[in-house]
Parts: C-alpha cells; sequence; structure tokens
C-alpha cells in the first residue's frame, strides 16, 4: 500500500475513532434527557428529509468524487468540471427543498420539527467534500469533520437539558452540517479556478450522475426506508430502539469502512488509466484488510452487548442489546459490499452491476419489512437489513469473483478462528464482572489482544503491515516530539 493511501487511511481512521469517542460522551447522555420517544421522532423525521436530500443531490457525492478523480491531473478540465456539477446540484437541490416545505412544513403535525430539519438539506446543497475526496486530499475533510463534532458536542451539552429541548437538539445536527460544509468554501479559490459554466456543461452530467442516483436510492431504502416503515407500521418508540441500535452499528461501521473511502478516488484514477492489473491488486489487498477488521469487530460488539447497554443508553433502551446482537453480523457484509461495490465496481464504471445488487437488496429490505415488523417491531427490522446486505454483497461477489484471490478464504478462516475464540474469552469476562464501563473497557482491550494473538501464532501476515504502520507513525510522532 502507498505512503499517500497509508496516510489518507490514516486520517480517515483518527476521524472515526474521535467520531466513536464522541457518542461515548453524548449518547448516554441524551438518550436518558430525551428519551426512547425523543429518540424516535428525530430518527423518523430525518429519515423523511433524507429522501429529499437523495433526491435533491441525484448522486452527485459518488459521482463527483468518480469525476474528479478522472481529471485532477488538469486544473482547466477539473475546475469547469467542479463548477458545472456545483450548479447542477444547487438547482436540484433548491427544487427538493421547496417540494419538501411545502409537503412537510405547512399545517401538518410536527410541522415544526420538519422545517428544523430542513436545514440538513440546504447542508447538502453546500457540501462539496467529494471535490477534495476526489483530489485525494482528505486531510482538509477530517479536520473539518473533527472541529465541527467537537462544537456540536459542546452545544449538546450547554442547550439540551430536558424533553423540552428536543428542537434545540434537532437544530444543533442540522446547523453543525451546515457550518462544516461552509467551512469547506474557505478552501476552494487555491483549489480550483473559476469557470463561467453553460447550461451544455451541466447537461452532460445528467445521465452519468443519474446512473449513480438509481442504485444510491436503492441503498438508501434500506438504510433509511426502515425507521420510516417502523414508525408507520409500529411506533416512534421503537425506532427510537432501531435508531440506537444502528447508532453502534454505524460508528463501528465507520471505522471499518475508512479504507473505502480512501480507495474509491485512487482505484478511479487507476481505472482512468487503464491499468487493470493494478485496480485488482487494490481489490484483494482492500478485501483482506476489511475482512481482517470486520469480522472481529462484528464479533465483539454481539460480545460486549449485553454489558453495554445497561451504562451506555440506559434503562430505557434495555432492548437494544438483542438488537445488536441480530445487527452485528450485518457489519460484515456490508464492509465486504462496500470493498466490492465502492472499491471496484463503481470505480471500474460498472455502475449497471452495482446498480443490479442493491437494487436487489432494497426489494428484498422493504419486503421483509413488511412480514416482520408488524409482529416483530424493530428486531423484524434488524432481520430486514442482515438478510438484505448479505444479499447485496453476495451478488456484487457473484459479479467479479473472477478478479479475487482465491487464497482469501484461508485468511477468512483464519479471521473466523480468532474472532470465535475472542467471543469465548469476551463472554466469561461479561459474565464474571456484570454491565458496568470498567467490563466493557477489558472485554474490548483483551478481546482485541486474543485476536491479534491467535492470528500471530497462525502466522497471519497482516498482522506485519498494520505492525509497520503503527511503528511508522510512532516515529513520527517522536520527531514532533522532540521538535
Amino acid at each position: 500500500m502507498s505512503k499517500s493511501l497509508v496516510k489518507n487511511f490514516m486520517y480517515n481512521l483518527v476521524f472515526q475513532m474521535v467520531t466513536l469517542f464522541i457518542p461515548l460522551i453524548t449518547v448516554p447522555y441524551t438518550s436518558r434527557i430525551l428519551g426512547k420517544q425523543g429518540i424516535g421522532i428525530y430518527s423518523y423525521t430525518l429519515s423523511i428529509v433524507q429522501y429529499f436530500i437523495i433526491i435533491g443531490t441525484v448522486g452527485i457525492s459518488l459521482y463527483g468524487n468518480r469525476s474528479i478523480a478522472y481529471v485532477r491531473d488538469d486544473k482547466e478540465k477539473m475546475s469547469r468540471v467542479f463548477w458545472s456539477i456545483t450548479l447542477f446540484k444547487f438547482i436540484t437541490t433548491a427544487i427538493a427543498l421547496i417540494v419538501y416545505i411545502i409537503m412537510f412544513c405547512i399545517k401538518t403535525e410536527n410541522s415544526l420539527i420538519y422545517l428544523i430539519q430542513s436545514t440538513n438539506i440546504v447542508a447538502a446543497a453546500l457540501d462539496i467534500s467529494w471535490l477534495y475526496m476526489g483530489l485525494e486530499d482528505f486531510k482538509k475533510t477530517v479536520t473539518r469533520n473533527l472541529l465541527i463534532k467537537l462544537i456540536g458536542v459542546v452545544c449538546i451539552f450547554l442547550f439540551i437539558k430536558s424533553y423540552d429541548d428536543l428542537y434545540e437538539y434537532i437544530a444543533i445536527n442540522g446547523l453543525m452540517l451546515v457550518f462544516g460544509n461552509l467551512i469547506m468554501w474557505a478552501y476552494v479559490p487555491n483549489t480550483v479556478s473559476f469557470i463561467a459554466v453553460t447550461y451544455t456543461d451541466m447537461k452532460q452530467h445528467f445521465i452519468p450522475a443519474m446512473k449513480l442516483f438509481i442504485p444510491q436510492i436503492s441503498v438508501q431504502i434500506y438504510a433509511v426506508l426502515d425507521r420510516t416503515m417502523l414508525g408507520i407500521l409500529s411506533n416512534t418508540g421503537e425506532v427510537g430502539l432501531y435508531e440506537q441500535s444502528q447508532k453502534i452499528i454505524r460508528l463501528v461501521l465507520g471505522i471499518v469502512t475508512s479504507l473505502g473511502v480512501v480507495m474509491l478516488p485512487r482505484m478511479s484514477n487507476t481505472f482512468s488509466k487503464g491499468d487493470n492489473n493494478k485496480l485488482k491488486e487494490y481489490l484483494n489487498k482492500s478485501l483482506k484488510a476489511i475482512a481482517y477488521i470486520s469480522i472481529p469487530m462484528a464479533t465483539g460488539l454481539a460480545a460486549i452487548s449485553k454489558e453495554l447497554v445497561p451504562w451506555f443508553f440506559g434503562k430505557d433502551f434495555y432492548e437494544v442489546s438483542y438488537l445488536l446482537i441480530l445487527s452485528s453480523a450485518s457489519l460484515v457484509f456490508i464492509a465486504i459490499g462496500n470493498v466490492l461495490g465502492m472499491h471496484y465496481l463503481l470505480p471500474s464504471n460498472r455502475t449497471r452491476e452495482f446498480t443490479i445488487a442493491v437494487t436487489v437488496g432494497a426489494i428484498s429490505n422493504v419486503i421483509i419489512n413488511l412480514l416482520l415488523i408488524g409482529k416483530y417491531k424493530a428486531q423484524g427490522a434488524c432481520i430486514a437489513t442482515l438478510i438484505s446486505e448479505f444479499l447485496v454483497a453476495y451478488i456484487q461477489y457473484l459479479f467479479i469473483k473472477q478478479s479475487i484471490d482465491g487464497s482469501m478464504i484461508i485468511n477468512i478462516v483464519k479471521y473466523i478462528v480468532a474472532a470465535f475464540l475472542m467471543f469465548v474469552t469476551v463472554r466469561l469476562i461479561g459474565y464474571s464482572l456484570g454491565a458496568a464501563v470498567f467490563t466493557t473497557f477489558i472485554q474490548s482491550i483483551i478481546g482485541a489482544a486474543v485476536y491479534v494473538l491467535i492470528l500471530v501464532l497462525l502466522k497471519e501476515e497482516i498482522n506485519h503491515l498494520l505492525t509497520s504502520i503503527i511503528g511508522s507513525y510512532r516515529y513520527k510522532l517522536k520527531r514532533l516530539l522532540r521538535k
């Protein structure tokens, strides 16, 4: 793996670690202040606004990232691509915002909450992180996100004191996104030149963006629709329980998929140069790294859930422990699907295959949700997501299995063996110590140590790669401290 890839991966990893740490402070607080009803209302209304964000941004994040990666070596072309895509997105997002306000913010139940949530659509219109991702300049996006998250934490503790502050909580989350995306515009003059774009410049992006828009709709159906369906077929309390379980899944998933954010522009650029052998090499390295990380994280999350939930979320959310156990396996399928789709199919312009996979996942998710939510509520939604993510990953695998190194099977078997022994160890600790912060800390440390140790005994080579990366950054840190 090249130095720049390792550097970008570390930037994203640090960001995801901070993203993981911050909710350790805020989620226990907001769970107790707002309760499952408040969290449920927030999550349900946010799920509605996200449909309009999807429609308004018409696949621009992925399409823009890839388009910039294709032309980043020519500043004039890159500038024209940036301004034409940006103006195109401003127009489509403005239309989506107007329709949203008419439908949900005028004389409807929770109309004020829906109006506050509209700040998320404004934030989406201003988002140009795809420019810096396409340039593989992850330092700007990571530092921006860290700053905004820290400000958000301070605001939550300053202004959220009771359930009546639900409006303020929603406003803080939306306005932080707006503020964060505005900051990114300060770097634009030094990154691209100003070019007046024409209707023709914008029009050329419509069809390619729509090709990515269709699969993104499918992805979002089973990423967002489960909350909407829970709110309709069950109640907002169940949405609150489901939201908290998925919040933990998303936090862990962020660490697992850090590599995916880094690899998309690199592999898009590699494809544009016609280097298919390098593309396959990146694919297999990514798959191995993702399996190495996702399998123990999914297993570990299931193992610690019974001790984690009581102290982390409070008594109002006890059922979340069962939802986490049901959902944990989906981490592996999402992570592998992310590699197959985001690392290979999209960068190599195989959008049709990607669309087929995620569409099957979306349709199956809707059907299973309809069958299970009525009886099993949030647990039914978790099962639907698990099955859907498996189908997406499996179908993508069938499309590109000829590009995957057969030795991967051996590596995955090693990871499963190590993860199983880790699971047994972590559960024994949980039974002995009971639910507490200290228990979760001990389970995490010892579980990770057991996993790595077993793989050392099994002579797994990826351990040496991680050791060398950590050693490299420790050396750089020492040099900085000496200065």
